[in-house]
């Protein structure tokens, strides 16, 4: 059916991703605000102790800072900045990202938007790689960036900012050595010698892009990779930007398929890797022969397509034909047919059904859990203070008409049950340090200091270099290691678990209080990132890519990179177990506390009814009254915990129906979200 009104029109020029990522953001904003309340009410009603304020706090700056990050890989000019124009920058009314004839992005670009920052472009000179500071480290040391003002207005203006990313220059072969840009081992790798002898470098080691675009307001990170030789000579393009992405656009030439370059990224750098891959054959047009039928270059085009699955070994609906020159060029014309024909929409389409979806199932488990942990605890602490409230609700109910003598001996009682739960302070002390040396131990395992004697230990066998023979022998023993030390870990917190259950056991039956201790924590995710990382890493050990990478920049960088990604595990695991004992010991303490201040409540009312006359069912009222307070706290706590879990549920497709339900009748809110509501204990 044509498209008449204008409005129609820019809709179907609009790309596939950009309602969905609106959809999705208005969804994790709405998450983080509903959880922002629900804190909120459980601090108000003292309900929420600080370990789970603080996991809450997480969990909402997780949800508000998510980002999607797609990665374009290729060789060199196969069009991935046309097709990053085509899929994300057309309403711009021209080319945003240099993709004309000679004009190269020769290095790394991130394009993203930080509010905090203005829109700018910052280019990392390639003379620091000379330096030790990895590429993390001088994220943080943007004053040494050259750093270009953008006018998100003027388009033209920006444009020829962005041309920055094409600029090179001309040095020595000791130079492009010295930059890690010149490989004798591997002639091939190596740019070509100029008449003059010098070689053409990049002039930028990597460029980020702050610009408040629509898609990238919305959580959108696009990383524009710039060929084999950038990728295979920065470590942390290829072992931290790309494992970080949540999908990678292959994008091989329709008309020369899978070249030997082509094929040697697909295998080091993405093949293998879990990264949700789609290979895009570029420039599709070029296969249109003109004196054949549109069924034969229908055909052609699909033999192609099947000819490129089967030498990357990946299902046919992976590989998508596309033309991106004539996708943008209907796009900036509003074309629907010339969109249609160029086959992008295809490619959008994919992207928009298999990434958004994963990353909304990623975050709704992680809201549930985080939703679920509060109730939880909120639910324990509610528990303690109504009983609390029942013990003293009977004793003032077993006042009524009895003479004075009967008070001072209930006074006389709640001493000697204050004395009696005093006691428990000295078992609680015993507790801490028996806990606290238990925790010492695992935490030793998973400690910087373990860490960095396993890669020193590493780095002492191997010597100076570490691409040589005994590298991936070494380098397996060094994982092999470190899950051994996770494992330590985790076997040291299941004895604390142990050994908490039967105290809490104890104390509960001995002293009344109501403690409940949650599962350890589950430290196999862990290990199964320091297996990614070994699978990962080990290939860059073998013969051919030992040689490539046995530079003194790579080496320095590779160690730099490899220690990075290391202690980012061992911390988040640690971070963990600590976070797990100290959500033990904040329940023992507040416990105590609240138990305390019960004991104080029960003799002060037990003095002023022994004072005053009609102060007995005064007291009584009170109690009765602050055990409703809970139990509406609690009802109301629990109903917006289940608005939270069936917003998350349902996801961001359906968000505005259910949120109808929810504001209009409001028990058709958990029937929308097909599951089990939480339950009032």
């Amino acid at each position: 059916m044509p498209i008449h009104s204008v409005a129609e029109q820019q809709l179907a020029m609009q790309p596939f991703l950009a309602p969905g990522l609106d959809a999705l953001a208005d969804w994790r904003l709405a998450m983080e605000r509903d959880l922002a309340l629900l804190e909120r009410y459980l601090l108000d009603a003292d309900l929420l102790d600080p370990a789970a304020q603080s996991a809450s706090q997480s969990l909402r700056q997780r949800l508000a800072s998510d980002k999607l990050v797609i990665a374009f890989v290729a060789e060199f000019s196969r069009g991935k900045s046309e097709l990053i124009n085509a899929i994300f920058f057309a309403d711009a009314g021209r080319r945003v990202l240099p993709a004309t004839p000679g004009r190269t992005t020769m290095c790394p670009v991130e394009l993203c938007w930080d509010d905090r920052e203005l829109p700018t472009l910052d280019l990392l000179p390639i003379e620091t790689r000379r330096e030790a500071a990895s590429l993390v480290e001088w994220r943080a040391q943007r004053e040494r960036w050259k750093r270009l003002t953008l006018d998100p207005n003027d388009t033209e203006g920006l444009a020829r900012s962005l041309n920055e990313v094409t600029a090179t220059r001309l040095v020595t072969v000791d130079e492009a050595r010295t930059l890690g840009l010149w490989a004798d081992q591997s002639p091939s790798d190596n740019p070509p010698l100029q008449a003059d002898g010098r070689v053409e470098v990049p002039a930028w080691r990597h460029a980020i892009i702050n610009y408040p675009h629509p898609l990238l307001q919305r959580g959108l990170v696009v990383v524009d990779t710039p060929g084999l030789n950038a990728i295979g000579t920065e470590p942390e393009l290829t072992l931290g930007l790309l494992p970080s992405a949540h999908a990678a656009l292959f994008v091989l030439g329709a008309d020369t398929g899978v070249t030997r370059s082509d094929l040697d990224i697909w295998n080091d750098h993405l093949g293998g890797q879990g990264l949700a891959s789609f290979v895009v054959l570029n420039k599709v047009d070029t296969l249109a022969d003109p004196l054949a039928t549109p069924a034969e270059r229908e055909r052609a085009v699909e033999r192609q397509c099947a000819d490129t699955a089967a030498t990357l070994g990946i299902p046919r609906g992976r590989v998508f034909p596309v033309s991106a020159r004539q996708a943008l060029a209907a796009r900036l014309a509003g074309d629907e047919a010339g969109l249609a024909a160029s086959r992008l929409p295809a490619l959008e389409a994919a992207l928009n059904a298999d990434l958004l979806p994963q990353r909304q199932q990623v975050l709704s488990r992680t809201v549930i859990s985080g939703v679920q942990s509060m109730i939880e605890h909120a639910t324990r602490r509610l528990r303690d203070q109504r009983r609390g409230n029942a013990e003293q609700m009977l004793e003032l109910r077993s006042l009524r008409g009895k003479s004075g003598s009967r008070v001072a001996q209930m006074l006389v009682r709640v001493h000697a049950d204050t004395e009696e739960f005093e006691r428990c302070a000295s078992r609680l002390t015993a507790l801490r340090a028996v806990h606290l040396r238990m925790l010492r131990d695992a935490l030793h395992a998973l400690s910087s200091d373990r860490l960095r004697e396993a890669v020193a230990s590493l780095q002492a066998n191997l010597g100076t270099s570490w691409f040589n023979l005994r590298a991936r022998s070494a380098f397996e023993s060094l994982c092999q290691g470190l899950l051994e030390q996770v494992d330590r870990a985790a076997h040291q917190c299941a004895e604390i678990d142990q050994m908490l259950q039967a105290t809490f056991k104890q104390l509960n039956a001995e002293f009344g209080f109501t403690l409940a201790l949650t599962p350890p924590p589950d430290l196999a995710p862990f290990r199964e990132e320091l297996q990614l990382i070994e699978k990962g890493y080990s290939r860059y050990f073998s013969v051919t890519r030992s040689l490539r990478m046995s530079g003194p920049a790579f080496n320095d960088q590779f160690q730099r990179m490899l220690m990075s990604k290391l202690r980012v595990i061992f911390e988040n695991a640690s971070a963990e177990v600590e976070s797990w004992n100290q959500m033990a010991s904040q329940q023992i303490d507040g416990q105590f506390k609240d138990r305390r201040r019960g004991f104080k409540r029960r003799r002060e009312a037990l003095e002023r009814i022994q004072q005053a006359t009609g102060e007995l069912e005064h007291r009584l009222a009170e109690v009765e009254q602050q055990d409703v307070r809970l139990m509406e706290v609690i009802e109301q706590a629990y109903a917006q915990a289940n608005e939270l879990r069936q917003l998350a549920q349902r996801g961001p497709a359906t968000e505005g129906l259910m949120r109808d339900a929810i504001d209009t009748e409001p028990g058709t809110a958990s029937l929308l979200a097909g599951g089990t509501d939480l339950v009032l204990p």
